[in-house]
């Protein structure tokens, strides 16, 4: 059998399957953002928490008064690191201080800088603010998919930036032709 290690998941969609009851990622859409001999790492990017942007840079005592983006919420992005900040945003990551390119136009980026500049309406124009991310061990996540626990696809700016949190995993079940609404809850083998 190939190895996935091989096959390289980042910058792909994770699609938790309907028969995954795990709470932290059941019903979720993860976005890979590195995936190596070490491990993978991505965050969950259809679970808005009940926090917005206007908040956190409250918490943070960053002045946002001003910023267009104080209405954007807050994404839950997995039970990993729950109390740092993950931003997945579209462009390049050279302008950042702890920046990650993930694809050619979309960036990981954790460092302040960026909540500073989206506090004074600047930094990028498309951008989801994830508490927390997720992550596997070498070998952990391929295992998950070799039990059927997971669908893969190519990841896809639009329906990270432009898709509704609540249709986004719909959406990225449709780039394969697949609707999870309809797939059974048992899980099986052929």
């Amino acid at each position: 059998m190939q190895s996935l290690q091989h096959f390289g998941l980042k910058d792909h969609f994770l699609l938790a399957m309907p028969h995954l009851e795990d709470p932290n990622f059941a019903g979720s859409l993860s976005y890979l953002c590195d995936h190596d001999e070490k491990g993978t790492m991505g965050v969950i990017v259809n679970r808005p928490l009940e926090l917005t942007l206007d908040a956190l840079f409250e918490q943070l005592e960053l002045d946002g008064e001003s910023s267009p983006h104080r209405d954007a919420p807050v994404y839950y992005g997995g039970p990993v690191h729950k109390d740092r900040g993950f931003i997945l945003h579209r462009g390049s990551s050279a302008a950042w201080d702890s920046s990650i390119q993930v694809a050619e136009d979309i960036a990981l980026t954790t460092s302040m800088d960026m909540l500073q500049a989206l506090a004074q309406g600047q930094g990028p124009e498309q951008f989801l603010v994830c508490l927390g991310c997720a992550g596997w061990e070498s070998g952990q996540l391929e295992s998950e998919l070799l039990e059927n626990a997971w669908l893969t696809v190519e990841g896809r700016a639009d329906i990270l930036f432009e898709v509704p949190a609540e249709q986004r995993l719909s959406a990225a079940a449709g780039i394969l032709g697949v609707d999870l609404n309809l797939m059974t809850r048992e899980a099986g083998h052929s």
